[in-house]
């Protein structure tokens, strides 16, 4: 597997260090694709929101992503605690994985909400 690198460490790595201090965190998600929305380039449909941390910069450039599971509406923004990361072990891209306070999935159950996306690619769960 080729390795792209940040600096002197691997993308990977740096991609899951920023992810990790976000862990028991509250944060607030911009949603930019609410559950139901269609992905623009792959057309796929997210079956939960899925959106960004506002201020963040990932190793790819874009704001770091996330998922906020517990809901089945479609939502613009959501406050919750960061209770998992997503770490794909193929590309730089982790994954937040945010939810309301009182829920708290287990990693079946978020590995069930999230494959709609993720059956594409390596990952592991990373919890705190």
């Amino acid at each position: 597997m080729t390795m792209k690198v940040f600096g002197n460490k691997k993308m990977e790595k740096v991609s899951l260090e920023m992810a990790r201090q976000f862990l028991g965190k509250t944060v607030r998600v911009e949603i930019d694709r609410p559950v139901g929305s269609k992905h623009p380039q792959h057309k796929f449909v997210y079956t939960v929101n899925y959106g960004y941390i506002n201020g963040t910069k990932a190793p790819d450039g874009e704001e770091l992503d996330a998922y906020y599971l517990g809901t089945d509406k479609p939502l613009q923004t959501a406050e919750g605690i960061v209770k998992a990361v997503i770490h794909r072990l193929d590309n730089d891209d982790d994954k937040l994985i945010v939810m309301p306070k009182e829920t708290d999935l287990s990693d079946a159950e978020i590995e069930a909400e999230v494959a709609f996306q993720e059956k594409w690619f390596k990952h592991i769960i990373i919890r705190k």
